[in-house]
């Protein structure tokens, strides 16, 4: 590290579990985020501005009136611009040592993949639950931490699914695929602005604990807030043997990841 970087993050290396060994960590990371709207904005900042290396950016969207409302990285002149360009330009005035990649399109398939398997940690701040489960497959596949998180109306909710440990669940464990889940998006039922705001920067202080292995990530908890009452409510989950995603023997998993990371 330099004396600039020393210096910009000195309040992380003053605390006793970042440290240099910490922040370092985080310079050299890659992060994938999937979504540049209202969980992905803070999410965003808050990587770029701890010292995230590289993020790559996806969001098919452009920045319409009525994202500014939550979406804070987006500005009034942002409006009708793609939303990866619109997020780059924020982060670029936040930190410039940030290497910001943008993908505008609602990635799937090989895209997706490729994307996953080059990222340290992925953040899933989308929308759709096709995409959300895309994410988690492929997560599972190349044994990357996915960080989830959601929020509509007043409720909001995170967790974290790492295949790297035995005892993780992965989304399809908790949100199975053929489920009857009602697609509930904040364009239809609204959303409360500063909800976004609570899990989207919770999420990045969980990518960025998984980044630097600090503390305990929220594996094998589903944490949830009723923004109302401002209550929270955490609840084990558990991996699921026969889940269709990552059931079986989780150590073939990994190293069927290993190998295709090796591959690259």
């Amino acid at each position: 590290m330099n004396d600039d970087q020393l210096l910009r993050y000195s309040r992380h290396i003053l605390l006793d579990e970042v440290g240099i060994d910490g922040q370092e960590p985080w310079l050299g990371a890659h992060a994938l985020v999937v979504g540049a709207g209202g969980l992905g904005s803070p999410v965003a900042l808050y990587l770029a501005a701890s010292g995230v290396g590289r993020i790559t950016l996806c969001d098919p969207d452009t920045v319409d009136l009525t994202n500014l409302q939550r979406q804070i990285i987006h500005t009034t002149d942002s409006i009708g611009q793609p939303k990866v360009e619109s997020a780059r330009t924020t982060l670029a005035r936040i930190n410039a040592a940030a290497v910001i990649e943008t993908v505008r399109e609602r990635v799937s398939g090989p895209r997706l993949e490729a994307l996953v398997m080059a990222a340290d940690v992925v953040v899933d701040g989308c929308d759709n639950f096709a995409t959300r489960h895309a994410v988690n497959r492929a997560c599972v596949k190349y044994g990357k931490p996915l960080v989830s998180g959601a929020a509509v109306r007043f409720d909001g909710q995170l967790s974290v699914f790492d295949p790297r440990r035995d005892d993780s669940p992965c989304y399809h464990c908790l949100f199975p695929e053929s489920g009857d889940l009602e697609e509930v998006r904040c364009a239809v039922m609204g959303v409360f602005a500063p909800l976004v705001g609570i899990i989207g920067s919770m999420q990045a202080a969980e990518a960025l604990k998984v980044l630097a292995g600090v503390g305990e990530p929220s594996v094998g908890r589903l944490q949830l807030l009723d923004a109302r009452s401002m209550q929270w409510r955490s609840i084990r989950v558990a991996r699921d043997p026969a889940c269709a995603v990552c059931g079986g023997d989780r150590s073939a998993l990994t190293a069927e990841a290993a190998e295709a990371c090796a591959g690259e």
